[in-house]
């Protein structure tokens, strides 16, 4: 599937968890469930438990993309160095070995993804021409595996929330020159980006920086549903994993796909700082949206729309004005009142009439009349029914799939709200199987109310 990407720091355009080394010395534990690193046998060891995988996850949330399943090992491979690395199997689950990161060279494809050593029992001998960090996957429901390295990697400087102090971080930045990278974790979240362009930005609290990351990312699992009220609506095993790439597409700020969220050094002002992040991280929001859009209610044409009810909750968490109370830099004029007049004049186009702010507005009207739980429960309502569509032929009908499930969870027949005024192009199909809902009307007209 394509990837989907941030025009800019305003508006959207095209495209286990965790724990790590604590401080110089320490070790670490991963585990699903788990928030915090414990004490391993030597430094150099780490125990790691099983959690689901990727697309096992993908699959029960009924998202669009995957997320990331990597465990972060705070070590670093240099270009063609011999590892020496050995695996003792605990519950008979072997760990697979990655080195390097996603995208990592625009003309080169050996480095647009991580490469991969499947682990035997015993001891391994890995090379890799490239380098770059270490992560491993581990596929399962709690297996355990203890993997030590020997020799020939070296260790990467690793911030972990609620683990390691300011004072033990900038001390490995200062001690561990020879890994290229640098990795920032916390229960929900790994940042993995260079040395060198992480450097500006030592000086920040990494503990504010990476608890602003999981106010986010809980932020975007509340509008999800993922509220733990049954197995099926629990978080997503594992981080998300918000990488560096050296280049994105002409015209493009950040980008998300299966596995991450991609984000260039320029970018870095708002990924890496404490206040950026808080006030200005729009983009991150934005892409991290993509990993929780669920692909049976997310036709093309929603594509850059429902991703951003996960943006302006972000910005209500974070104390934020939202981004529809902006008024355009050109017309002067907010989301909101460029686009109620539209609404229900002839030859209307949801797709074509209105701008991707002004498209937002309709999902923030849904949310004043019938409250912003109607996405939890609409999320939780797919997972348990699980509609299935293809890619390339039934766009028209994930537009149904949209406007049903709405009107189901809000309890209204949306029919006048969704297509009479807003213009979304519902089907001859879809609008009969609207109607034999048998909804009433609701009693306020959403297109009615703005903030």
């Amino acid at each position: 599937m394509p990837r989907h990407a941030l025009a800019d720091s305003r508006g959207p355009g095209r495209r286990a968890v965790l724990a790590g080394l604590a401080g110089v010395g320490a070790a670490a534990v991963v585990g699903a469930g788990a928030t915090a690193a414990a004490a391993a046998p030597c430094a150099d060891a780490l125990l790691v438990r099983a959690f689901p995988d990727a697309e096992s996850e993908r699959l029960r949330l009924a998202t669009t993309y995957r997320g990331s399943d990597f465990v972060a090992t705070g070590h670093y491979a240099p270009a063609g160095a011999q590892l020496t690395v050995r695996v003792q199997a605990l519950d008979g689950v072997l760990p697979t070995l990655h080195i390097g990161t996603f995208d990592n060279h625009p003309d080169n494809p050996d480095l647009m993804t991580p490469r991969a050593t499947t682990l035997a029992e015993g001891v391994n001998t890995v090379s890799d021409p490239y380098g770059g960090p270490i992560h491993l996957r581990l596929p399962g429901h709690g297996e355990r595996a203890r993997v030590t390295f020997v020799q020939g990697a070296v260790r990467m400087p690793t911030f972990v929330l609620g683990t390691t102090t300011e004072a033990q971080f900038q001390k490995q930045l200062d001690t561990f020159t020879d890994s290229l990278y640098v990795e920032l974790s916390s229960p929900h979240a790994l940042v993995t980006v260079t040395r060198a362009n992480f450097l500006p930005y030592r000086a920040e609290d990494h503990t504010a920086l990476m608890q602003t990351f999981e106010k986010v990312i809980a932020s975007h699992a509340e509008v999800a549903g993922l509220d733990g009220s049954a197995p099926l609506h629990r978080r997503k095993a594992g981080p998300y994993q918000f990488s560096e790439v050296p280049k994105v597409p002409a015209g493009v700020g950040a980008y998300a796909t299966h596995y991450y969220n991609a984000f260039p050094p320029a970018y870095f002002d708002r990924l890496l700082t404490v206040q950026g992040l808080n006030t200005r991280g729009w983009g991150l929001y934005h892409e991290l949206g993509h990993l929780h859009q669920q692909f049976a209610c997310r036709p093309s044409g929603l594509t850059e729309v429902t991703v951003n009810i996960y943006s302006l909750a972000a910005q209500r968490v974070l104390g934020q004005p939202s981004n529809l109370l902006t008024p355009d830099a050109k017309t002067g004029l907010t989301p909101f009142q460029s686009a109620l007049p539209k609404l229900g004049t002839p030859g209307l186009a949801f797709g074509t009439s209105f701008g991707a702010y002004e498209k937002l507005v309709s999902l923030r009207q849904l949310e004043l009349a019938f409250g912003t739980d109607i996405w939890p429960r609409l999320h939780r309502l797919i997972r348990t029914e699980n509609p299935q569509s293809d890619w390339q032929t039934q766009d028209a009908l994930r537009w149904t799939n949209f406007a049903v499930y709405t009107s189901r969870v809000t309890g209204y027949d949306l029919t006048d709200f969704l297509v009479s005024k807003w213009a979304y192009p519902i089907d001859a199909e879809g609008l009969s199987t609207l109607a034999a809902l048998g909804l009433p009307k609701p009693p306020v007209d959403p297109a009615t109310l703005s903030d």
